[in-house]
């Protein structure tokens, strides 16, 4: 009996800026972003949305897509690292705004919980649901990945933002793809990227050191929560590349393969920070798996970072990149960053890349190579299943994102600074954000949502 991914649905932020205009801004050459990394447009969140919105976007597309009964899910696992709450996960958020469609009690019975592994915790949900489902395979689990990548003004994430949520049916006997049991994972404790508590000694907020309460907080260090990450771009970079790379010739031991592991896949799905990132990355483990070996083993750190770039560079692998990884690279080019759902959103790029070329890829393996700061890598492979372009037919991927509404640099900068009040976009036929309680004590903060019509 086979498990994996049966049916997909996405919502993706409307707003987008155009990467050339971010590159007029910032006095960058566009060619550096458009050409060096792959990027095209970046994805924003209006004022009506949040983490919680695109999660509930996308699994509702995925139930009315599927026509799925509510009584034949089993779990809903979220993937995230922009959870609202440090307590109350963005499932049990889910949970209530489907029975707001569904009716009271129709999910009461539906296992939830949050993953968070930076941008791995989405695959991570997904392994934990493939097993649920090889043990129990009358059931369906959902796993639904969503995030708001949002990065300082003028630092080097800012033209990698993006913003949006997957939801993916997993189940026996897929249509899409079916996951071997094969699991390998390279993990390190590192710094590359986080998001930690930061604080502010009150005095320097009140003037004084009196510890007069200020706005309820007794405490004499007020604790405060950015979105955007604490990072070192280079050295993430780096453990990328280490965890990977561990991890991909784990993988290739467990499954017992002596030629080059990459040469076993179709196409090879990668987390995608930005467009071009697996690319670059690659060029390593591409050098490292190659017959004859393109290394000797005997070079300074210098000399092999040298053939790297040369490697990179090179005609056999610039042909690899386009055969094997480019489809992947194509949505996230449109997006940006999706932290958790980016290498999701790299194989849904990547299957409806072939759908428009009628390519036959059933029967073919895909190789999954996930990475999450902090820090995380698995590799796992899947078979593409006969029943992958039927499922996908209600997914209309780049047809939807050649919608988007784009916007100009002033309004993005009310966008990132909460200046914007009201909605750019109005919400239809969607979820968004209604009202955050500030009034009752028992309730302060409480997140409420409304289905627009």
């Amino acid at each position: 009996m086979d498990t994996g991914i049966d049916a997909i649905a996405f919502d993706i932020a409307k707003l987008c800026l155009p990467i050339k205009t971010l590159a007029h801004a910032r006095n960058i050459d566009p060619d550096k972003l458009e050409k060096g990394l792959g990027l095209l447009k970046m994805t924003l969140p209006d004022t009506h949305q949040d983490a919680v919105v695109f999660a509930a976007n996308a699994l509702t597309k995925l139930i009315n897509q599927q026509n799925l009964n509510p009584a034949e899910i089993a779990r809903i696992y979220v993937g995230t690292e922009s959870a609202i709450d440090s307590a109350k996960p963005i499932g049990s958020y889910l949970i209530a705004l489907m029975e707001q469609l569904h009716g009271t009690g129709s999910f009461s019975h539906c296992d939830v919980t949050d993953f968070t592994f930076a941008c791995i915790g989405g695959v991570d949900a997904l392994q934990n649901c493939i097993d649920f489902v090889r043990l129990n395979p009358d059931k369906k689990a959902v796993v639904v990945t969503t995030d708001i990548a949002k990065y300082d003004l003028e630092s080097t994430g800012e033209y990698t933002q993006g913003a949006g949520a997957l939801a993916m049916l997993i189940t026996a006997n897929p249509r899409i793809i079916a996951i071997g049991n094969n699991w390998a994972v390279s993990t390190e404790g590192v710094f590359d990227f986080f998001k930690p508590a930061r604080s502010l000694n009150k005095k320097d907020i009140i003037g004084n050191d009196s510890n007069e309460p200020w706005f309820g907080n007794l405490e004499n260090v007020i604790e405060i929560h950015k979105p955007q990450p604490v990072f070192d771009g280079q050295y993430s970079n780096q453990c990328y590349t280490n965890r990977t790379k561990q991890a991909y010739f784990r993988f290739k031991e467990m499954a017992g393969v002596s030629e080059p592991l990459y040469n076993r896949w179709e196409n090879i799905i990668m987390h995608l920070p930005y467009a071009y990132q697996g690319r670059r990355m690659f060029a390593e483990i591409f050098a490292a798996d190659a017959l004859p070996p393109l290394f000797t083993g005997n070079e300074t750190e210098a000399e092999a970072t040298m053939k790297i770039k040369e490697i990179s560079k090179s005609a056999a692998y610039l042909e690899f990149v386009s055969q094997k990884l480019a489809p992947a690279e194509a949505a996230s080019s449109l997006i940006g960053n999706l932290y958790t759902g980016s290498i999701f959103m790299g194989l849904l790029s990547t299957l409806c890349i072939h759908t428009e070329k009628n390519s036959n890829i059933t029967g073919e393996k895909i190789g999954f190579l996930a990475y999450g700061s902090g820090s995380k890598s698995k590799v796992f492979e899947g078979t593409i299943q006969p029943g992958w372009q039927e499922a996908l037919k209600p997914v209309q991927l780049f047809e939807t994102l050649a919608q988007n509404h784009e916007i100009d640099f002033e309004t993005y900068l009310k966008l990132h600074k909460r200046e914007q009040q009201e909605s750019i976009s109005q919400p239809l036929g969607e979820w968004a954000l209604d009202s955050i309680e500030t009034e009752k004590p028992n309730l302060i903060g409480a997140r409420y949502y409304k289905w627009a019509e």
